[in-house]
């Protein structure tokens, strides 16, 4: 069973950054693709960011160019740098785990999930 935990969420006005991480309880660490994925209130999961395990890198349209997701393999965590951050930002994020995903910009695709960390972005 892996289990997933988000940290580094906050308070931040626009215009900031914030780094968020997710540190995962397995093993075999490097064989999972991770995403992330936010929640807005009144809104549906939607897809932030995802790193494979295989190396490759995906954004969703919306925050290209202002997030940059990464992985350190011997430490078991993922990363979520967001820059340039706007009130549409904030959300509950959450980061997911998955060992045989074929889209990673999927929510289905992902086996394990965190229990999220809020992001609040001011005006």
């Amino acid at each position: 069973q892996v289990q997933l935990v988000e940290s580094g969420g906050g308070l931040v006005q626009a215009g900031g950054s914030l780094r968020l991480s997710c540190a995962h309880s397995g093993r075999t660490f490097s064989r999972y693709s991770m995403g992330w994925f936010r929640q807005a209130p009144g809104k549906e999961r939607e897809f932030v960011a995802a790193f494979s395990w295989i190396g490759s890198t995906h954004y969703a349209n919306s925050v290209k160019g202002r997030f940059t997701v990464s992985r350190d393999n011997a430490k078991n965590t993922m990363y979520l740098q967001m820059n340039s951050l706007t009130p549409e930002d904030t959300a509950l994020y959450y980061c997911a785990a998955a060992t045989t995903v074929v889209d990673v910009t999927t929510i289905s695709g992902y086996d394990y999930w965190g229990q999220g960390t809020q992001v609040t972005v001011s005006s």
